[in-house]
């Protein structure tokens, strides 16, 4: 098993970007990171890279497709199981944006307002022949989802209680739970300026 090397954020930012462009047509890149991560952030980093290389990269928020309050919250407002399992509209995200993307050259950027509980009102965008979007958000990995690149950014429980907030501490079990670590890039990530990475061989 490969060891995990030391990068400076901005070299794993580099180093993912290189991934996804290497790639030809309409690429999926997945960052899988809980929100003590901040993966949107991260993936934002990603997609500005690949601009000045010249690719067409958007990202999509995973917390732009959450299903309506009635759906995750039947169970209560502190609920792991359904935080795992309802909260999100991972069946949209394919939906809405890997298989459209490839299959009719459009993409939904957002499907659902979190805030308000209500449809995001959004048209879909028409993708560049080369377009990279790079989707980020909770346990997107084990959901059957068609990445072409897939990150995971890892924290332990120590960093997790540290880094989230105080009201959605009960996600953090849910978090743990799913786990999901076979990825192309898997990061430790307790420490986000001081990232170490292990790679699986392009």
């Amino acid at each position: 098993m490969a060891a995990f090397t030391p990068l400076t954020p901005e070299i794993l930012t580099i180093s993912v970007a290189d991934r996804a462009a290497a790639l030809t047509g309409r690429v999926c890149v997945a960052v899988n990171a809980p929100d003590a991560a901040d993966p949107v952030e991260f993936a934002q980093h990603v997609a500005m890279e690949l601009r000045t290389r010249g690719r067409a990269a958007d990202v999509v928020d995973l917390h732009d497709f959450v299903r309506p309050a009635s759906l995750r919250l039947e169970h209560g407002r502190t609920d792991p199981y359904s935080y795992r399992h309802d909260w999100f509209d991972y069946a949209a995200v394919d939906r809405e944006v890997l298989r459209a993307v490839r299959e009719h050259q459009r993409w939904l950027p957002r499907l659902w307002d979190e805030r308000t509980d209500r449809s995001a009102r959004e048209r879909p965008r028409r993708a560049a022949e080369d377009q990279i979007l790079v989707v980020a958000g909770p346990m997107l990995l084990g959901r059957g989802l068609d990445f072409d690149v897939t990150v995971v950014l890892t924290m332990s429980r120590g960093a997790l209680e540290r880094r989230t907030r105080a009201e959605d501490h009960w996600t953090i079990d849910a978090v743990l739970e799913h786990d999901e670590t076979d990825a192309d890039v898997l990061v430790r990530y307790d420490h986000p300026t001081r990232p170490a990475v292990r790679t699986r061989s392009a």
